[in-house]
């Protein structure tokens, strides 16, 4: 019988396993860090053209995945999608510099200043993609888009063509689009480029068989650039979203501890029993009930971590405490938090708690709370800078909050003003209604409440009125909570 493994071996395996798991888009995914949780099945439906998700929730990790053939085949077989098997995927746009696919974000701002159309600019990616022989013996995208423009019927040709072949072959052509917040500094050019993608987008959908598009973007700006084309409604039938529950969580959390090197992952996976190798031992899957069932994870957790978050169960228990002290205001958790939080109380345990009986104290997690929080409200900051002109003005607030006492604190702090300020950057002097870089009407208060609340940012979950902001959020822009998680110390 195996012999369980100690507080310090857990708490070392957490270190190494979740090293890497914090660094986000910089780690291209591998057969070891493949997780297939059965809410992002949808989003790897071929024909579901968009993929909807926030910071953190996994984009650019199935952007690298379906690119890699060996883990296309891997979630193939894990959701049981054969249509993957049958893909040529190309790459649209991300983060990698691949001039000879698509154009990085300098040249893609001197073809905006050019005045090219940035539906031109996607319809030739998608012909080199398909390998039309004109565009691959010129190096500049100025002269490939030239080409096209001047060659409209061999271009439309090159698209029936590859549509009837890949259909005769049982395939589909896919091109990928990734990392969209780095197409241009500029959020109104930005917008306008995702409209293009958008728009091919759905005329691929809708005029042939076998070729698709996928965009991974996040929601605020799939909303923006939807309001610069007509029918972009008829692309929220063909699109899902990247969640997480609970479960799935834990779920990753323990695919990453039995995945990782060393004897200790394989006592972990002889311990919890039940792990599939796969291809040679580059992957282990785990059991169902350890990957998705709460009580079996809970059992397991429990083990790793404090059960409670203090000396009684009026504290919390840990398994939930975790997850719902890291949800948003729709009731998201992005697993970059998740993963942040546990690996910094694993650091935290072993510095200020190192004779501790189980790997991760309970005081600790709080401490890896409000690191996730630092991270979040950072993010917030950069994806959506008006939150963060609503959201200072409550500092050293106690939440909940009276609506009317938000409201005074915001026209004290002159915010309608800040607000138009900061959006005048982005101001589009002939279509000004469809800009959504801020929020829609900067001098209507209770109404930028309601913009809030629908970012997550913010809750109303209270009959009287009062105003709340999650613990992700709370704890980094600085309000306090009676009996909540502390701000962290300046």
């Amino acid at each position: 019988m195996t012999e369980a493994l100690s507080a310090h071996e857990y708490r070392d395996l957490l270190s190494a396993a979740l090293a890497d798991a914090i660094t986000g888009d910089a780690r291209h995914p591998t057969p070891h860090t493949l997780f297939t949780p059965d809410s992002h099945r949808s989003a790897l439906y071929v024909d579901n053209v968009v993929v909807q998700g926030g910071r953190g929730v996994g984009k650019t990790f199935w952007y690298w995945s379906l690119l890699d053939e060996t883990l296309r085949s891997v979630a193939a077989k894990e959701y049981r999608i054969n249509r993957l098997n049958r893909l040529r995927v190309h790459p649209g746009y991300g983060l990698a510099m691949r001039s000879e696919c698509y154009p990085g974000p300098l040249v893609l701002g001197s073809l905006l200043e050019a005045g090219e159309d940035p539906y031109d600019v996607w319809y030739t990616v998608l012909l080199t993609a398909l390998g039309l022989p004109e565009l691959r013996d010129l190096t500049e995208w100025s002269a490939k888009i030239a080409w096209v423009r001047a060659h409209p019927g061999p271009a439309e040709r090159t698209i029936e063509q590859a549509d009837r072949q890949a259909y005769d072959e049982n395939i589909v052509h896919l091109l990928l689009f990734d990392a969209l917040e780095h197409l241009h500094s500029d959020r109104r050019q930005a917008d306008r480029l995702i409209s293009g993608i958008l728009r091919l987008a759905l005329l691929m959908r809708f005029a042939t068989r076998n070729i698709r598009l996928k965009v991974f973007v996040r929601p605020d700006m799939f909303e923006a650039a939807s309001h610069h084309f007509a029918d972009a409604s008829k692309l929220s039938a063909y699109s899902a979203g990247l969640e997480w529950t609970h479960s799935d969580l834990y779920g990753l959390l323990f695919h990453y501890l039995g995945n990782e090197e060393g004897d200790t992952a394989e006592r972990f996976r002889t311990i919890t029993g039940g792990w599939l190798p796969e291809a040679a031992g580059a992957r282990h899957a785990p059991p169902p009930l350890l990957s998705g069932d709460p009580e079996t994870q809970k059992r397991v957790f429990e083990e790793i971590a404090d059960p409670l978050m203090g000396n009684n169960v009026r504290r919390g228990r840990t398994y939930d405490w975790l997850p719902n002290h890291l949800m948003d205001g729709r009731g998201q958790v992005s697993p970059r938090s998740f993963l942040e939080s546990l690996s910094t109380a694993a650091e935290t345990t072993r510095t200020k708690h190192p004779a501790h009986e189980r790997a991760l104290h309970h005081e600790a997690i709080r401490a890896g709370v409000q690191q996730a929080s630092v991270r979040r409200v950072k993010e917030v900051k950069e994806d959506t800078p008006w939150v963060r002109l609503a959201i200072e003005p409550l500092a050293d607030y106690q939440v909940p909050i009276p609506e009317p006492t938000v409201l005074g604190a915001w026209k004290d702090a002159g915010l309608p003003a800040r607000l138009a300020e900061e959006g005048a950057q982005y101001a589009q002097a002939d279509t000004p209604d469809k800009v959504r870089t801020g929020p829609r009407d900067p001098q209507d208060l209770p109404r930028l409440i309601t913009e809030l609340i629908e970012l997550g940012v913010m809750t109303k979950p209270r009959s009287d009125g009062r105003l709340d902001l999650p613990d992700v959020y709370r704890i980094a822009f600085g309000l306090g909570r009676k009996g909540g998680v502390p701000r962290p110390k300046a």
